[in-house]
């Protein structure tokens, strides 16, 4: 199947020339040219990626990864931003952005980081368990990215997932904040380990039945993380 790649630009022609090129990928390629048409769009219908520009009319590309997320969406998202100051790919990656691209970019590096993304959405669906697991207070499905508590759905984000599955995959033992830097994000240059921090504190509140000691996603001080399941 074709993945579908929603690109969220206001500038008409870079909105033009990303189509074209990805088209010429062999994308199938749908636009927006504003924070709230985007938005409207990615909560109606499915997409492999979305290519979301930080600076936008009508809503911030912040403010609609937010929302996007807040919704239960796990829609990879790739942002782009004018914007070379760490602090907002931070603020990006925090909101749950998948990856982000610092205007100008190369045609090489765009569809080097579509193609990348794209692969490891694909794995962490393909190589999840099948069926629901225990973790915490939590029962999750990590083949159709869902969680509950009780009856009550408990909404992660895409890159919670990936995370909470790389640990998974991994557990009981020690797992490095640069190998989940490496293997979620999959960046040339890093972001801060901070991210990686902030990503296990909201994993916590949500599984751990007491995040302020934590059983389950346990601190390996000076290295990273263990994952034990109860």
């Amino acid at each position: 199947m074709t993945p579908r790649i929603l690109i969220v630009e206001d500038e008409p022609n870079m909105r033009l020339g990303l189509t074209d090129n990805l088209e010429f990928e062999g994308y199938e390629i749908e636009t927006a040219s504003d924070g709230k048409e985007g938005l409207n769009k990615i909560l109606d219908n499915e997409y492999n990626l979305v290519l979301l520009d930080v600076m936008l009319p009508q809503m911030s590309g912040f403010d609609v990864c937010k929302a996007v997320r807040k919704a239960g969406k796990t829609t990879p998202i790739i942002m782009l931003t004018a914007k070379g100051e760490e602090i907002d790919k931070v603020i990006g990656l925090e909101l749950g952005a998948d990856d982000y691209i610092t205007k100008p970019f190369s045609l090489r590096e765009l569809i080097a980081r579509v193609k990348a993304v794209l692969r490891r959405a694909d794995t962490s669906v393909t190589t999840a368990p099948k069926d629901d697991i225990r973790i915490g207070r939590l029962n999750i499905n990590f083949s159709n990215y869902t969680s509950f508590e009780g009856k009550k759905e408990v909404q992660l984000s895409h890159k919670e997932y990936e995370i909470l599955n790389y640990l998974f995959k991994h557990r009981n033992s020690t797992v490095s904040r640069d190998d989940l830097l490496t293997n979620i994000w999959g960046y040339d240059e890093s972001p801060t380990t901070r991210t990686v921090d902030n990503f296990i504190l909201r994993l916590r509140q949500k599984i751990e039945t007491d995040h302020e000691n934590p059983k389950i996603i346990i601190t390996v001080h000076g290295i990273g993380y263990k994952f034990i399941l109860q």
